[in-house]
């Protein structure tokens, strides 16, 4: 995941953050995905995509 981050060809792009969130999440880094998580929401063209993000953002809180 870092190597594809440092690649910078999905820069922009709310999957990058996506990916990170749920790994993070599964991880047990909470406070982390909660900001990918945010972070993905923000960058995130598509209102219900946006919706699911901040859910899992906030169940994270």
């Amino acid at each position: 995941m870092d190597e594809l981050i440092g690649s910078d060809r999905l820069a922009g792009s709310h999957l990058v953050p996506t990916v990170r969130g749920e790994l993070l999440t599964r991880l047990g880094r909470r406070p982390e995905a909660r900001a990918e998580l945010e972070l993905a929401a923000r960058l995130c063209p598509n209102q219900r995509e946006r919706s699911v993000l901040l859910r899992k953002a906030a169940e994270l809180s």
